[in-house]
């Protein structure tokens, strides 16, 4: 989605104003001065106010985060290499992102919420748009959906709850940790075609 300038800086203070004083404590007006808009531009872009501003920041964050780890895993003709990849980088993502840290250590329970019971189902769907593709010249889709909504529970929850004995941000534990689980893929694993190209004689 196309967002105009002022959607745009609207969510950004959005998101800067969540870090100053946490979700709850926010208000519009926070939210416009920050963005340099009055309440009545806000308001006109975000019918609706802070609920359907912070869906609209949600869904924004979601979507950059699936595009940057689409974009760091690179290309491989491994099926299991590419699920070690996927899951290892979005494991380093959600480490690094620091907004995500701010709001876990001043908001835990909203951000909570949004990993896990009211968020899960849109992280899943945004996660089928962008891995599902990818994924697809290995698995057809009707086993595609079902690994990835596996991946992106492991994942979070992991993040959430760090193991003793599996960091899933290591690519050798991650692939050690997901390789029993992914051989109930195999039988339905196939290899992705390649064109071969003549040399002219």
């Amino acid at each position: 989605m196309v967002r105009t300038d002022a959607e745009t800086r609207i969510l950004d203070a959005a998101k800067t104003c969540c870090e100053r004083w946490g979700i709850d404590k926010v208000t519009v007006d926070d939210i416009a001065a920050a963005a340099g808009v009055s309440r009545a531009t806000l308001y006109r872009l975000f019918p609706g106010g802070k609920d359907i501003l912070f869906a609209a920041l949600n869904a924004r964050e979601r979507a950059e985060f699936f595009a940057t780890l689409t974009a760091e895993i690179g290309d491989t003709d491994d099926f299991e290499e590419l699920v070690v990849r996927l899951v290892v980088a979005a494991t380093r993502e959600l480490r690094a992102d620091d907004h995500l840290a701010i709001m876990l250590a001043s908001e835990p329970g909203a951000v909570l919420s949004e990993l896990t019971v009211d968020g899960m189902p849109q992280i899943i769907r945004v996660a089928n748009d962008y891995l599902t593709p990818i994924l697809k010249p290995f698995l057809d889709p009707e086993y595609a959906e079902p690994l990835i909504d596996l991946l992106v529970r492991i994942t979070i929850s992991y993040f959430l709850s760090p193991s003793d004995h599996v960091d899933l941000g290591e690519i050798d534990s991650a692939r050690a940790f997901l390789r029993p689980g992914l051989a109930v893929f195999s039988p339905s694993i196939r290899q992705p075609r390649t064109t071969t190209i003549e040399e002219p004689s």
